[in-house]
């Protein structure tokens, strides 16, 4: 009697797995953030908890049709063996409706409680990583995670327009910081995957340019987002808690940087790897802890 309902919680375990919760976590983190820093009323803040929830069921839309795409790729590296499609836990179809019905229900709570441009621009997102990126630019071209980070990048402008319905310049702000984050976040990981990239014919940086170009330009785009963090406080979208912040965790990335740089070794490029999820939280943490003492002052 316990064995069905056992495999019932094993497969929707599985299910859940299958939208990267993890990485979604980190997305709507920034879509909150986006939003927040629009100043929403008060009075409309389950219409924006409703918006960040279906920002974040599109999100896991978007990851489930991303596993769909590179189930084959994901059984030849041993960082993707265990997803559910590899393993065979998940059928293709049983996949494919689930993507279809997170996708769906996000767009109709964008609609319903957000507004269009919200909506629209969520769709043009999914459409960007889970169809641009994952079909055809990540197999196509070193450069696929500079053009695809453009998808990566939304979230905060997402909960920007979910509030405002505008696109505004702090909206942009957020959304560059995301954008020169991403290469240096994701190539450290290909420094320590690189033969798993290699395995399944992926034209990552370390394996079409070398493990010392990849982290030459890693520390280059570590210089590069220190400078883009210095824009929230020329514009004065956030004060001087948000910039000390800011200067501490980018000192730690440039450090780290340099470091990988040096040593070529790749226990810091794991450090690296971590530590830039750590930073984004940190920084995006930053702007709406300034942004309350600004308020409460």
């Amino acid at each position: 009697m316990f064995k069905p309902i056992y495999a019932s919680s094993l497969r929707l375990a599985d299910l859940w797995a299958l939208g990267k919760p993890r990485v979604v976590a980190l997305i709507v983190f920034c879509a909150a953030v986006g939003a927040a820093m629009a100043w929403p009323d008060l009075r409309a803040l389950p219409d924006v908890l409703a918006s960040l929830l279906g920002i974040a069921l599109v999100a896991m839309g978007a990851a489930a049709v991303n596993c769909l795409v590179e189930r084959n790729r994901d059984a030849e590296m041993r960082r993707t063996q265990g997803r559910p499609l590899v393993r065979g836990t998940v059928t293709v179809t049983d996949a494919a409706l689930y993507a279809a019905l997170l996708t769906l229900s996000g767009l109709w709570l964008l609609a319903r409680y957000g507004n269009w441009l919200a909506c629209a621009l969520t769709l043009a997102t999914f459409f960007g990583y889970a169809v641009i990126y994952t079909r055809w630019l990540k197999p196509a071209t070193p450069q696929n995670i500079v053009i695809g980070g453009a998808a990566g990048a939304m979230p905060p402008v997402l909960g920007w327009a979910a509030v405002s319905g505008t696109i505004s310049a702090e909206a942009a702000v957020m959304f560059l910081l995301i954008y020169t984050w991403t290469p240096p976040h994701f190539w450290a990981l290909a420094l320590y995957r690189q033969l798993d990239y290699e395995k399944a014919g992926l034209p990552m940086l370390p394996v079409t340019h070398g493990a010392a170009f990849t982290r030459q330009t890693i520390l280059l785009y570590a210089v590069m987002l220190a400078a883009v963090c210095v824009l929230p406080f020329v514009i004065g979208m956030s004060g001087w808690l948000y910039m000390a912040i800011a200067t501490w965790f980018n000192a730690g990335f440039i450090l780290r940087s340099i470091r990988l740089y040096r040593t070529g070794d790749e226990a810091i490029a794991r450090d690296l790897f971590r530590y830039s999820i750590k930073y984004l939280a940190w920084v995006f943490g930053a702007l709406i802890a300034d942004r309350l003492l600004f308020a409460l002052l």
